[in-house]
């Protein structure tokens, strides 16, 4: 009996550590992959699902095992999310902050870069939301789920629906 209460907190420990393990290596990639999946990247999340499976539950394949790795998946996706409603620190470490685009019809050409945005992504990003060219555009930000927010200059603001991405 202790050998297998021993066996599902590895499976535990194992399911803990992967998850804080994707939950940063997703942050750090996640405007890409928020902004709207391809293909490529739904393929490589459903394989990355399959691959750290098996490592979840230190291969024990039994029915147990499946029920701890899913009940301790639940548990830290419920205490990841409390943790950044907690805080603004919290959400900008996981969740990021809006990024400005463009400011008074200049697009800010490190925050494209830094984003792997081109400028005529952006434009057909604005022109999408019903603004004809940069000089009408205030401001655009880039929201924390890849969507872009775009501010005329008659300080009318268009939140589209549509969510760019960034160019791989």
């Amino acid at each position: 009996m202790a050998s297998f209460f021993g066996q599902m907190g590895q499976v535990a420990w194992h399911t803990v550590t992967i998850y804080l393990f994707l939950l940063v290596s997703f942050r750090f990639a996640a405007r890409r992959i928020l902004g709207q999946l391809t293909v490529i990247d739904l393929i490589a999340i459903l394989l990355m699902g399959s691959a750290v499976e098996t490592a979840m539950v230190a291969g024990n394949l039994s029915l147990p095992a499946g029920i701890v790795c899913s009940s301790v998946l639940f548990v830290c996706t419920w205490a990841v999310g409390k943790l950044i409603r907690r805080t603004k620190r919290t959400q900008a470490l996981f969740g990021g902050n809006p990024i400005i685009l463009v400011q008074n019809g200049k697009p800010i050409q490190e925050n494209l870069l830094r984003f792997g945005l081109s400028q005529e992504l952006v434009e057909e990003a604005i022109r999408e939301r019903g603004t004809e060219d940069l000089a009408g555009v205030k401001y655009a930000v880039m929201e924390t789920d890849g969507e872009i927010t775009v501010v005329n200059r008659t300080h009318r603001s268009v939140k589209s629906s549509l969510k760019v991405k960034p160019n791989s």
